[in-house]
């Protein structure tokens, strides 16, 4: 996993929105500042910031543009290197995924003994979505993994709940302090403390009675209730995120200066008054109003073809059925099902499978239907559930577990290293992902480097015209071409370069160009090139 990840980070050019995340990381530590990126809190970027430091760049203190062109000045118009910020802003979110493969397999072992564990390592390690993710520097795969580490503290909890309630809090406030959509996934959490709390018995054997004088985590008259300690262990839980949330505003800014560059929506009804009573910096309300403007923007969607306006409430798990590894997919339904049937795993279901099936809904209830990464928790849990498999009944369990597994390996090494295309087999793998999905599925701009290289060795000296969508300068890599889409359909002659998602999107005169082109080569799976 590592290699492939460090691959895929060394060759693929910045994607759509990694520009903006090290551009905000490099403002943070240079001038310590909340100005850009609101909709997102400091935490994720504040990683990526320890790749950007460690890189040294040089960062222009005049520049006074938005979050957009943030990015691209730094990696473009301010004499560095982009190919090696970018490897170095990528690094410590390998890292990051790196050691939450480590949480999968602790907790699975935990759950289902050692071949459980060994079964969620291979799932977690060949997982394309979390390979294509985790290897970029961006929030997707940290806000998850910080979820999946808080519930696997939650389950631990029922042990030892003094140690592990604060140590949940703490890692959900990190997955909050790096992505709004993790707040969907609060009430869950603070349940399950609740639930870990009140079913919490002591390890050294000693007598109920003494551990319930003694209290779970807490000393004192009003704490010795069941149900009073399993409220105050959800508080516990609450108050360690919000203290987390709140830190990592300070450590960027211990004045808390807030001045936005972009304008904030105003919120009515209840979302509004949702925003207003939530118990953080005024940084991350306002975030949360530009997300929720987000929300009211009509976005387009492209699925198996089709090319709407809005968002469809089954993109996501339409999504996944494509983009998850059959053999996976198989897996994740065992495993669901062994922690239903088997009586010694129930107690575990609903730490895997509430917060899972929660947080999907969340995520479709959205309208940005722009890819499974906002999904990219599914693949981290249900790895651990998959990985429960092992524990049925049918003597066969294990060998049908290892046969699926290696199908998955099998799978996921034969789409290396382009792993954000990837699709699995019943859709026809990454050649033909294009044509069921579109942007961050396929094609977010991760190619650019590869058309450069590919434009260099087999079409030297032709006239390119490029439609591109990404954040990456063409002309930073030497590709030299023009917007066929500024000059008459007539004077387009050579090759006829468009990013997939462009394809998928295309009217007026560029469908008209795509359907009077040949297409004669495709690179990496994203970029399509026509002859005309």
């Amino acid at each position: 996993m590592a290699v492939a990840m460090v691959t895929t980070a060394v060759q693929q050019t910045p994607t759509i929105d990694e520009p903006v995340y090290v551009g905000t990381a490099a403002e943070y530590l240079s001038e310590h500042r909340l100005r850009h990126n609101p909709e997102h809190p400091p935490l994720g970027k504040l990683a990526i910031g320890v790749g950007v430091a460690l890189a040294d760049p040089h960062v222009d203190p005049s520049f006074s543009g938005d979050q957009g062109e943030l990015g691209r000045h730094l990696l473009y118009e301010s004499g560095n290197d982009p190919w090696r910020l970018m490897l170095f802003a990528r690094l410590p979110v390998i890292v990051l995924t790196l050691l939450f493969g480590l949480i999968v397999f602790s907790f699975a072992r935990e759950v289902a003994g050692a071949a459980g564990g060994l079964a969620a390592l291979g799932l977690y390690a060949f997982s394309p979505d979390v390979i294509a993710h985790g290897s970029l520097a961006t929030l997707d795969v940290p806000a998850a993994g910080f979820l999946l580490t808080s519930v696997w503290l939650l389950w631990r909890a029922r042990r030892r709940p003094r140690w592990y309630v604060p140590l949940a809090g703490v890692a959900l406030g990190a997955a909050l302090a790096t992505k709004m959509s993790a707040l969907s996934a609060v009430p869950v959490l603070m349940a399950l403390a609740g639930v870990s709390v009140w079913c919490a018995r002591p390890s050294d054997g000693t007598r109920r009675g003494a551990f319930v004088r003694r209290g779970a985590f807490m000393r004192g008259p009003f704490v010795r209730g069941p149900f009073v300690r399993a409220v105050a262990g959800a508080v516990v839980v609450a108050l360690a995120a919000i203290a987390v949330v709140w830190l990592s505003y300070l450590v960027v800014d211990p004045r808390l200066r807030w001045t936005p560059e972009q304008s904030v929506p105003v919120v009515h009804g209840l979302r509004g008054t949702a925003v207003d009573l939530l118990p953080f910096p005024e940084a991350y309300r306002d975030g949360m109003r530009i997300q929720f403007g987000f929300e009211n923007y009509p976005w387009q969607g492209f699925l198996f073809g089709r090319l709407y306006t809005g968002s469809l409430w089954y993109y996501l798990p339409a999504a996944l059925l494509v983009k998850t590894p059959l053999g996976m997919l198989a897996l994740w339904a065992a495993g669901a099902v062994s922690l239903l049937a088997v009586r010694r795993l129930r107690p575990v279901a609903p730490y895997l499978l509430v917060p899972t099936g929660v947080l999907l809904a969340s995520a479709m209830l959205g309208s940005r239907d722009f890819g499974t990464r906002y999904a990219v928790f599914v693949p981290m849990f249900l790895a651990v559930a998959a990985g429960c498999a092992v524990a049925g009944r049918w003597r066969w369990s294990r060998v049908v577990v290892g046969v699926l597994a290696l199908f998955v390996a099998v799978s996921s090494l034969r789409t290396y290293p382009y792993y954000l295309p990837y699709s699995n087999e019943a859709f026809g793998g990454p050649d033909k992902t294009h044509l069921r999905l579109h942007d961050s599925n396929v094609d977010w701009g991760q190619d650019l480097g590869r058309l450069a290289d590919r434009l260099r060795e087999r079409y030297r000296g032709e006239r390119v015209w490029l439609v591109y969508k990404g954040s990456g300068v063409p002309s930073a890599y030497g590709i030299r071409a023009a917007d066929p889409r500024k000059v008459p359909v007539d004077e387009v002659r050579g090759l006829l370069v468009v990013s997939d998602s462009s394809v998928a999107k295309a009217t007026g005169p560029l469908a008209e160009l795509i359907e009077t082109s040949r297409s004669i080569d495709t690179v990496g799976h994203s970029i399509m090139i026509y002859r005309r």
